[in-house]
């Protein structure tokens, strides 16, 4: 399965579902996945969705910055439930929107650059 070389590509790609790219033929990614593009905070991030939840990487997967997770959210029907870095619940939504607002409340701030 191909993976895309940056952000913008990968967004654009699972938004476009397009074939033989992760989550291309998951009907419940849809809706996430529009609403958390929408926020600039989260599009900047890589999107990666893998075992029924979208998570978030601030590089490439495989590049990722060790100990560095993010708060991911899980896609299916309403509601949403979104985790933490540490993989504690955050909270259950009932919409997509609501499920932005959870994940964008509880990202770290981006690490500073030496």
């Amino acid at each position: 399965m191909p993976e895309a070389p940056d952000a913008a590509t990968a967004w654009q790609w699972l938004l476009e579902r397009r074939p033989n790219t992760r989550g291309f033929l998951t009907d419940e990614l849809v809706e996430i996945a529009h609403a958390t593009h929408a926020d600039p905070r989260l599009r900047a991030l890589y999107p990666w969705p893998s075992h029924g939840a979208l998570h978030f990487l601030r590089g490439l997967p495989g590049e990722e910055r060790p100990g560095e997770r993010l708060p991911y959210v899980l896609y299916g029907p309403p509601p949403y439930t979104v985790y933490s870095s540490d993989f504690a619940e955050l909270g259950e939504v009932a919409t997509a929107e609501e499920a932005v607002t959870l994940l964008v409340r509880h990202l770290p701030p981006e690490p500073r650059r030496p």
